[in-house]
């Protein structure tokens, strides 16, 4: 079985080499999720560590380096802060046709995040992600690689998202620490 496994995550990788080498970036390939690789109860976020971790009970599936909002420190309060929210959220929404090499959207705001927004005279903001690279680079592959570059979302490789995409389901938990 884990050599199956490996196999299938194998091919998946050359997928996503094949397809984030490709110009333009835009048409995707119908991913779903592969019950042959390992099981991921929920996934970790480290912020200060800039790590993604996907877990099944306290065992760590896989790791990532990530990318955050440009301004990562904190929670997020509002719409144009570049923060990145902290606390428990879900995956709720797969897109692969996003302006990113995929994305599955992250349940922010929650009710409370909503309120407390209102109660300011602001807007929540949403549409956080957990992202791949730009379709269309608008500065070189550098800086998407060492700095912290969205506007509150979680970015990876293009080959991290692939692994993120086909491990994960929507309704997974995800958990966003400072």
């Amino acid at each position: 079985m884990v050599r199956h496994s490996t196999i299938i995550l194998t091919a998946a990788l050359s997928a996503a080499a094949a397809i984030a080498h490709a110009t333009p970036r835009v048409e995707r390939v119908a991913l779903q999720a592969d019950p042959h690789l390992p099981k991921v109860q929920y996934v970790l976020v480290k912020k200060h560590a800039r790590r993604l971790f996907l877990m099944d009970g306290s065992q760590v599936v896989r790791s990532f380096k990530i990318h955050l909002g440009l301004m990562p420190r904190g929670q997020k309060r509002r719409s144009g802060d570049f923060r990145t929210p902290q606390g428990w959220y879900k995956l709720v929404r797969r897109d692969p046709r996003s302006e990113f090499f995929l994305s599955i959207q992250i349940s922010y705001p929650d009710q409370a995040q909503r309120a407390f927004a209102r109660a300011h005279g602001w807007r929540p903001g949403g549409e956080i992600m957990i992202h791949g690279l730009p379709n269309r680079l608008t500065a070189p592959l550098s800086y998407y690689l060492r700095s912290d570059w969205t506007d509150g979302c979680i970015a990876v490789s293009d080959a991290d998202m692939m692994q993120i995409w086909m491990m994960t389901r929507d309704g997974t938990p995800i958990d966003i620490q400072p």
